[in-house]
């Protein structure tokens, strides 16, 4: 690698506020927040909307659409159409 092109790596905290979830990594993110991590190191910290704490695909919590509810709903609602 060359030297001086490359943006520094280190230790990060990245926090998922919907869920109260932090874990500790490397990045090469940057924050000007910081916390102290339960190693009682201070770290900076990144805060990030969604992680796979909160994220329906990683939790099972996906919502399953009725879809032929809803095509039955719709055609009392407004009628079958004609056939061709």
């Amino acid at each position: 690698m060359r030297n001086g092109i490359h943006p520094a790596y280190g230790p990060v905290v990245f926090r998922d506020r919907a869920a109260n979830h932090a874990f500790l990594t490397r990045s090469t993110m940057t924050s000007e927040k910081t916390i102290e991590w339960e190693d009682g190191h201070t770290y900076c910290v990144v805060d990030v909307e969604i992680s796979n704490v909160s994220h329906p695909f990683y939790t099972a919590t996906a919502r399953v659409l009725d879809t032929a509810g809803r095509v039955e709903r719709f055609e009392r609602r407004y009628g079958k159409r004609g056939g061709a």
